[in-house]
């Protein structure tokens, strides 16, 4: 009589492997597999028995060449049953006090491993003597903070303030530090992995996630900063195989955040082959909860026309799909199936990581790549000093194809990038946002300096932010706006801590792809002074477009009238909006309706005011009351409503001057 074989436990519940269930489904509480109802794919037995003999490194000798195996698809999310914890010496660890909840850790993470949750003082209460062993209560109660914005604002506006808590998974961190790095409270440091650290760390994310989700009520639509606090935004879970710190990470990421919160889970992506498609769906983890595909590297565009048409046919017009590849695909190869995917007119979205490189197959040069980048195929020699094309301009391009809505966007810019994607979902034909992303090997930066790189690519006009909607008006200066960039009338930015110009220079300066081209005195070459050239060119072209040369953005008398007259005006701001748009809205722009607005001592027409716009502080001019109208020094006007006003001070996003 043979013994009948042990039943292991599933890989979606606590195991010898994972003690702590930190690899489980869900990203801020738990959840089953996400099934789906294909005859080719059991999800119940690749989960179980293909992602544990890879967890488990036998799966290359031992796994039978069945179907299941052959036919090469995964199942949604199997990534977030791997497990990173060895690969990095080094985890960060949440200083509570210095936390204010601004949630860029959250945000800016490539890997999802910082994670953010707020709950009622009551509701934390419960949960917190819920926790029957007295040493995990004080370790995990102390790991919480009441911060100005989930816990005083609330507790005088609603009675009660919200307990807010960063956690680490220390199955999907990197070790990367970019959290550390963005963090500008010094509510995070990285410190080394002993065995009572990664137990206390994997104690804490497991009782993070038993607490259940965030409450609703300490979460702002009108933030788009805190989406995250909610578990359908994360449809890019943690496991993918990209490198640490990823840049392009974190762009999928906040992809994903933004088109999961308005749609959940009901869309799709067709990828480009590339380095995203190698670390989204290395065999067997995926990190998607949607429907993905990988197509040829030239023709992931034409593939997503046939889909669209599909999805059409079948009544799903309202499910956004998304075109997704690196500039090697969408500015070369692929840029042929591109522009014909803009003049089909058809409903899709395409994003481009824009790494100007390209990343996978060893660094080659693309039209992408600025002058002077040091390449494969583009290498500094002693004959030809790099790159000696200049860059192709991807979104000037698009913009000159019938109605295409374009946008140029980086991770660090958070409101300008949500903004361009929202935008980008509810235009109602075919629209581009290429997206700045850092490959930290290829451009020879370190790990944690994604958003400074990419701030960085801004500020040196490098990668001008911009926004060409078809829907702001006739002319192209009235659909283009620049708002986002610094000093957006002038040539060059001045930073107004050292007041030196920061140029072109300063961003090769600060990576290893150009660091050839500086003498050992730090004299730049003559390549590098022509590259420097072809930014400003680049720069004054959108400048002529966008009707800001000469040093103001030209108007019309109408519209000089109405400012005058504090009546709606136009050209709203990255972080505000008039009140026709989406409820999901960058810090500070919804108008909700309220009616018109009363002046009471707090503000009045003339205070000088400064509003963060996520950037940076913009300052500007109460203009008029009813309505409530702002003009900022930049020459932006913009109507909304007293009660949002009221609401960005409390917020301290605007701030009498």
């Amino acid at each position: 009589m043979t013994a009948a074989p042990t039943k292991l436990p599933s890989l979606n519940e606590a195991n010898e492997r994972d003690p702590y269930n930190n690899n489980s489904y869900g990203t801020l509480v738990d959840s089953g597999y996400k099934m789906v109802e294909l005859p080719v794919l059991d999800v119940n037995d690749f989960n179980e028995r293909i992602i544990r003999g890879y967890e488990e490194g036998y799966a290359e000798k031992k796994l039978p060449a069945d179907l299941s195996v052959a036919r090469s698809l995964i199942p949604a999310g199997t990534a977030t049953l791997r497990d990173f914890s060895y690969i990095a010496p080094d985890i960060p660890e949440y200083i509570q006090e210095n936390c204010t909840g601004c949630m860029d850790c959250v945000t800016l993470c490539p890997d999802t491993a910082i994670l953010g949750k707020v709950l009622s003082e009551s509701e934390w209460k419960k949960k917190i003597d819920a926790i029957a062993d007295p040493v995990d209560r004080e370790l995990f109660a102390k790991q919480w903070s009441k911060t100005r914005k989930y816990y005083e604002g609330p507790a005088k506006k609603q009675g009660e303030g919200g307990m807010f808590n960063i956690i680490i998974d220390p199955s999907k961190c990197k070790g990367c530090a970019e959290c550390v790095t963005v963090c500008d409270d010094l509510a995070l440091k990285m410190i080394p992995k002993t065995e009572q650290v990664m137990t206390d760390v994997r104690k804490s994310h497991r009782m993070f996630k038993n607490f259940g989700p965030s409450d609703k009520r300490y979460v702002s639509d009108n933030l788009l900063i805190d989406m995250m606090l909610h578990e359908k935004t994360h449809i890019y879970t943690g496991g993918a195989g990209s490198c640490a710190g990823c840049g392009e990470g974190t762009a999928l990421r906040m992809m994903c955040a933004a088109t999961g919160a308005k749609y959940g889970d009901q869309w799709g992506i067709i990828a480009a082959t590339g380095c995203n498609t190698v670390y989204t769906s290395t065999y067997p983890y995926n990190p998607y909860l949607v429907p993905w595909t990988n197509s040829l590297f030239e023709n992931a565009p034409a593939m997503a026309m046939g889909v669209r048409a599909r999805w059409d046919q079948l009544g799903w017009h309202d499910r956004p799909l998304w075109c997704l590849g690196g500039d090697g695909a969408m500015f070369d190869i692929g840029f042929q199936s591109l522009s014909r995917l803009f003049a089909s007119g058809m409903n899709i979205k395409v994003f481009v990581l824009d790494t100007q490189v390209y990343s996978n197959t060893g660094g080659q040069a693309s039209t992408s790549s600025y002058t002077g980048q040091n390449t494969k195929m583009s290498v500094h020699g002693k004959a030809i000093a790099g790159k000696q094309e200049r860059r192709k301009e991807i979104a000037q391009i698009a913009m000159m194809h019938p109605r295409t809505f374009v946008a140029q966007t980086t991770c660090a810019h958070v409101n300008h990038f949500y903004k361009s994607v929202i935008d980008a979902l509810e235009f109602d034909g075919p629209a581009i946002v290429c997206c700045y992303t850092t490959c930290q090997p290829e451009h020879g930066v370190a790990d944690n300096m994604a958003t400074d790189q990419a701030r960085l690519a801004v500020d040196t006009r490098a990668f001008p932010l911009l926004i060409y909607d078809p829907r702001k008006g006739d002319s192209i200066r009235e659909r283009l706006s620049l708002q986002g960039n610094p000093a957006v009338n002038e040539d060059w930015w001045i930073n107004p801590k050292t007041k030196q110009q920061v140029d072109f220079i300063d961003f090769a300066r600060s990576e290893g792809r150009f660091g050839k081209h500086f003498d050992k005195d730090g004299n730049p070459s003559p390549t590098l002074l022509m590259a420097r050239e072809d930014r400003l060119e680049n720069w004054h072209v959108l400048q002529d477009l966008a009707g800001l040369r000469g040093g103001k953005k030209a108007t019309s008398p109408a519209a000089e009238k109405s400012i005058a007259a504090g009546e709606k005006a136009s050209a709203p701001k990255s972080g505000l909006q008039p009140p026709e748009a989406s409820k999901l809205t960058p810090v500070g722009m919804a108008n909700e309706g309220k009616g018109p607005a009363k002046a009471n001592g707090e503000f009045s027409v003339g205070t000088r005011i400064k509003y963060n716009d996520g950037n940076a502080w913009i300052t500007g001019t109460i203009a008029s009351l009813q309505p409530t109208v702002l003009k900022f020094d930049d020459n932006t006007i913009i109507e909304t409503s007293y009660d949002v006003l009221k609401a960005g001070a409390a917020e301290g996003i605007i701030v009498k001057q």
